[in-house]
């Protein structure tokens, strides 16, 4: 009899990366445009010099500066391979097969992907106005619903739950229920009212994940981190693959907060620009919604195979979403500029 594999694993869909074309704008993975900082390039050289040795399996030097730059307990933080690394770590630490994951859709396409590979099942709530629907999600709870992912901002929507609506939804939540606050895009979020998830984790059943691939310009090196319950978190850290953090992503997360000021005067001048190209995209007859994060969502229904293949005919690749829109990360100003023409001449 032949070696099989899973048979649920065919209907697993792939993860789908934004697309790069040599010689055409890239506003398809959310990225910060522009290299790192030259400290942090530096500080990933150093560290590539001894790749023949094998990086601090618990991050110690990694896990302290997170720590103090963030301003949370050590012990209450994971570091992964990137965060999706720690969104299939967090099932694995508390799901068992056949519990519920919950997470509204569209958002962050990974979700349903890690929670299959974890054996565990993706249960899917519909957006409301391209917004996650907090009274939709808690509706959605059953006995077997272990997690629950709040992307906020919402990616690939952009929109956010404001401080009122999302305490109240906390407050709803059954205690057994983990509710990760996924935060990929914090740094870009102008209103005062969307919440920093870092102010609920006086709650035991709520976590906050981040990455360091967005604002930090280290997409390349992959790196996140999760703050939770001290039992939670040494229980994400537990189901982690050994030195799946490499040397060089350590050296370079360490430089990065080192060099923040630097990032995040970079991450103003990208929401500088993104009332702009919004504005320019409404004048022009899109709907757009507000965004916080660092793109921007049109949802164009069946034309977005169309506007796609249009964009790319103009060198700006966007990440499409079949059938329903696309998302545009906001990039340099010749880079929006670029955007924006495209879309004035598709026909309408």
């Amino acid at each position: 009899m032949p070696v099989t594999v899973r048979a649920d694993l065919a209907s697993l869909p792939d993860y789908v990366a934004g697309r790069k074309v040599p010689g055409a704008v890239i506003l398809s993975s959310n990225e910060l445009s522009g290299q790192a900082p030259a400290s942090v390039l530096a500080a990933i050289a150093e560290a590539a010099a001894d790749v023949n040795r094998y990086p601090a399996m618990g991050c110690d030097d990694l896990m302290d500066r997170t720590a103090e730059h963030f301003g949370v307990d050590r012990a209450r933080l994971a570091v992964g391979c990137g965060s999706v690394s720690l969104c299939q770590q967090v099932i694995q630490a508390l799901c068992q097969e056949g519990d519920e994951v919950l997470f509204a859709w569209r958002s962050f396409e990974a979700y349903p992907i890690v929670t299959q590979i974890a054996m565990a099942r993706g249960v899917k709530v519909p957006l409301v106005d391209q917004a996650i629907d907090p009274e939709g999600l808690l509706s959605a709870v059953t006995d077997r619903t272990r997690v629950m992912f709040v992307a906020n901002p919402n990616n690939p929507t952009g929109t956010a739950l404001r401080t009122a609506e999302l305490t109240s939804f906390l407050d709803r939540v059954p205690d057994d229920v983990l509710v990760v606050l996924d935060e990929a895009y914090r740094e870009f979020v102008t209103d005062p009212d969307v919440p920093d998830g870092l102010t609920f984790l006086d709650r035991q059943n709520v976590a906050v994940l981040r990455t360091f691939s967005k604002a930090y310009a280290l997409a390349g090196i992959r790196l996140g981190y999760l703050v939770a319950d001290l039992e939670i978190a040494a229980a994400v850290r537990k189901v982690g693959i050994p030195f799946s953090v490499n040397r060089v992503a350590q050296a370079a997360g360490i430089a990065a907060m080192t060099a923040s000021a630097e990032l995040m005067a970079r991450c103003r001048e990208v929401v500088e620009e993104r009332p702009r190209v919004r504005a320019a995209l409404v004048e022009l007859g899109y709907d757009v919604p507000e965004s916080q994060a660092n793109f921007l969502w049109l949802p164009l229904g069946e034309r977005t195979a169309a506007f796609n293949e249009h964009c790319l005919d103009q060198k700006v690749v966007i990440r499409a979403f079949a059938g329903e829109g696309v998302r545009a990360t906001i990039g340099l100003p010749a880079e929006n500029d670029a955007f924006l023409a495209a879309a004035r001449t598709f026909p309408r």
